[in-house]
């Protein structure tokens, strides 16, 4: 009789973290210590932007993916809030655009420039102000252009048109206590979220109406997590009523009993979870742990697979996770992520080994690319999109941005502007001057390419002038040369 253990199946099972060598990390940053439980980084293909120390107000930092080694401590930073700086997301469709909540109460959206910053930045592109206490939770919508979700400590959700700094929905009555964290599903038609009342909510933003909730998803009073998974279940962590840190998954349509449960430790750090949709991998790290746990969530039972787990020495303080366009396809990197430590930021790269150097399609689906799938109006009016998904087996080369520009009606140039818009802060008042200029996006685009034509033309004309002028002067050299030669000069 055989005992041999059956090993489940699984193309993630050797998946294994590896952190890039010193001179690929950030040194000597000083990263907040602000008391608040989130990941304090945020990444894009782009960019490393990290919540830091800051003297009279609060700052972060905002770094180009090559700039490793050193950070000089004289390096600008953004730093237009009047309080710390708690939460920052970059925009999925445009990777120079960040917005950021404050202890001030209010949210900035920042247009960062193309190479990073040579200067302090200090004017935003747009104040939203709303909330009557500190904003600890920002996070753009997955699909639709400019719609920027924002939680505060005074328990209301707030849903904005970043494009024309308006106030698109206001839920103040769907939580009675501090919320923890909110997460989109993946059209952004639903957000969970989960609040201290130890309730995990799923609410319908547009009609303001609550559509399941879950009383004591975790029993424990330490802050727990919610997330929207791509089939749209929702994973939770939090704590149990004996302080075990618990991993949980949860069916929308019943919400009675959890489809599955399982408990990690007795660690009291909260548990951040990241969530990869490509390849139903969730990877949990505890801010103050040293280790980034990580499963595969199927359809089968018991649903949550452990996988493996990556150990490093150094307690990590907060986590930024690079989105699936921004990992190196040829080394078959699945997920890389940003671990904070007390005056740095070390990359680690979770990879998949195969002997293979051809594109892995199995490992690589295509994924969310940087295009919007609607404009903020579509998303109002009622409409719903999944992501435009893009393939990572070509080398990725990311459309021109638009920059980011407030008015009256959403419009994005394609040409960026010569000054800063406007000098005092434009979420407050947009003058009226800009509203009579506003033409649809379309003339712009139409507008601005017809200019570019007509430089091209004039240098062309410039360029034929000098060449004819060029000839002239040859052609008189060569007959003053012939007349040297037969001795006529």
């Amino acid at each position: 009789m055989s005992f041999r253990k059956v090993v489940r199946q699984s193309k993630f099972r050797h998946v294994f973290g590896q952190p890039v060598k010193n001179d690929q990390c950030y040194e000597d940053i000083r990263v907040s210590r602000v008391t608040w439980d989130s990941t304090f980084c945020a990444v894009n293909p782009k960019f490393l932007a990290v919540i830091v120390e800051a003297s009279g107000g609060g700052a972060f930092l905002v770094l180009p993916l090559s700039k490793t080694g050193r950070i000089d401590k004289a390096y600008p930073t953004v730093c237009g809030h009047t309080g710390p700086v708690l939460d920052i997301d970059w925009c999925p469709h445009n990777d120079e655009v960040i917005a950021s909540g404050s202890e001030d109460c209010t949210v900035m959206v920042w247009q960062i420039p193309e190479n990073g910053l040579v200067s302090p930045l200090t004017e935003p592109v747009v104040v939203l102000e709303g909330h009557t206490k500190r904003v600890g939770i920002v996070t753009w919508h997955p699909t639709a252009r400019n719609v920027l979700l924002s939680a505060g400590c005074d328990n209301v959700v707030v849903i904005w048109n970043v494009g024309t700094a308006e106030e698109l929905y206001r839920l103040d009555s769907l939580h009675p206590d501090l919320i923890y964290n909110v997460s989109w599903n993946r059209n952004g038609s639903l957000f969970c979220s989960a609040c201290k009342d130890k309730s995990v909510r799923i609410i319908d933003p547009r009609r303001g109406t609550l559509v399941a909730e879950r009383e004591r998803a975790h029993e424990g009073a330490r802050p727990m997590r919610a997330i929207f998974l791509a089939d749209g279940k929702v994973f939770t962590t939090g704590f149990s009523r004996m302080s075990e840190r618990q991993l949980a998954l949860w069916d929308p349509a019943n919400l009675e009993e959890p489809m599955a449960l399982q408990e990690l430790d007795s660690s009291n750090g909260a548990l951040l979870p990241f969530y990869d949709p490509d390849t139903s991998v969730v990877y949990v790290c505890g801010k103050g742990d040293s280790s980034i746990r990580y499963f595969e969530i199927t359809d089968e039972s018991p649903y949550i697979h452990f996988l493996n787990t990556f150990t490093s020495k150094e307690p990590q303080r907060g986590m930024g996770s690079m989105p699936k366009r921004g990992l190196e396809v040829s080394k078959c990197e699945i997920a890389r992520f940003y671990k904070l430590h007390e005056r740095k930021c070390e990359p680690i790269v979770m990879t998949v080994p195969r002997k293979s150097d051809l594109f892995q399609d199995d490992l690589y689906p295509d994924t969310a690319g940087p295009e919007a799938a609607l404009e903020a109006e579509e998303w109002v009016s009622g409409r719903d999109a999944d992501p435009i998904l893009i393939s990572l087996r070509e080398a990725y080369v990311p459309s021109k941005h638009r920059d980011l520009k407030v008015s009256r009606r959403n419009v994005l140039s394609d040409s960026r502007p010569a000054a800063a818009p406007g000098s005092t802060r434009p979420g407050a008042s947009i003058p009226a001057a800009s509203t009579n200029t506003t033409a649809p996006s379309s003339s712009i685009a139409g507008a601005g390419e017809a200019g570019k034509l007509e430089e091209v033309m004039q240098e062309l004309r410039a360029l034929r002038a000098l060449v004819k002028e060029q000839g002239e002067r040859i052609g008189r050299l060569e007959e003053q040369l012939g007349r040297m030669e037969n001795g006529d000069a």
